[in-house]
């Protein structure tokens, strides 16, 4: 009568064992198929984002350097360099090789202004292996609205001053806001930031003139 009793008393913890042990399972292939069906999405998304990003990219080089100026794969003739002295920045930058023929023709490389008025200022530039200016875009910044903006191309031509223009040793000094007996215009009640953009594109023809032909290696 006891054995019966026991095992009566059993039963019901058998079968609740026997529900949390089969809820268990289920729950481990929902996971399971919840994690691929994720990773699934991730891999559908991930490359067509990775080929929009890599259009808007080459889209602003062109912007910068005429696309039959060259006749490479630019986006795969690259080379990275750390150079926080002169780019601003403690991260590997990417350098891309233009070239025609098989001969460089230029390269373009993204720098940083940390002292813009509202902070880091990403500028691109193009130079002429001969280190003429091809180009330069600002790419991202926090400048003040109607006043430091016009450093991009949509608000103003400033930025299209830098084009053709070459580092040299006897136009150093040039290289600033007219305020401080450089060449440049600065912006009606906004000179930090234009002297923060011409100072971070100087530096870096600075570093491209001491890399020379190595960039192209």
């Amino acid at each position: 009568m006891a054995n019966k009793d026991t095992t009566k008393k059993s039963q019901p913890k058998q079968e609740l064992w026997q529900r949390m042990l089969r809820a268990a399972r289920l729950l481990s292939i929902y996971t399971v198929i919840g994690v691929g069906l994720l990773l699934l999405v991730k891999q559908l998304t991930d490359k067509p984002i990775q080929t929009a990003e890599k259009r808007v990219l080459l889209e602003t080089i062109n912007q910068l350097l005429p696309s039959e100026e060259y006749d490479n794969a630019l986006l795969n003739d690259t080379t990275e360099v750390t150079a926080p002295k002169y780019l601003n920045t403690t991260d590997p930058v990417t350098v891309y090789r233009a070239r025609k023929n098989g001969q460089p023709v230029a390269l373009i490389l993204t720098t940083h202004a940390p002292d813009g008025y509202n902070g880091d200022i990403k500028i691109m530039l193009a130079v002429y292996k001969d280190g003429r200016i091809a180009g330069v875009r600002v790419l991202k910044h926090k400048e003040t609205p109607g006043l430091g903006d016009k450093i991009e191309l949509k608000k103003s031509n400033w930025i299209l001053g830098f084009n053709g223009l070459k580092l040299r040793e006897d136009n150093a000094n040039l290289w600033a806001v007219r305020k401080d007996g450089g060449g440049f215009d600065q912006f009606t009640g906004a000179t930090i930031t234009p002297r923060a953009v011409i100072k971070a594109v100087k530096n870096a023809l600075q570093f491209i003139q001491e890399k020379g032909a190595k960039l192209y290696e």
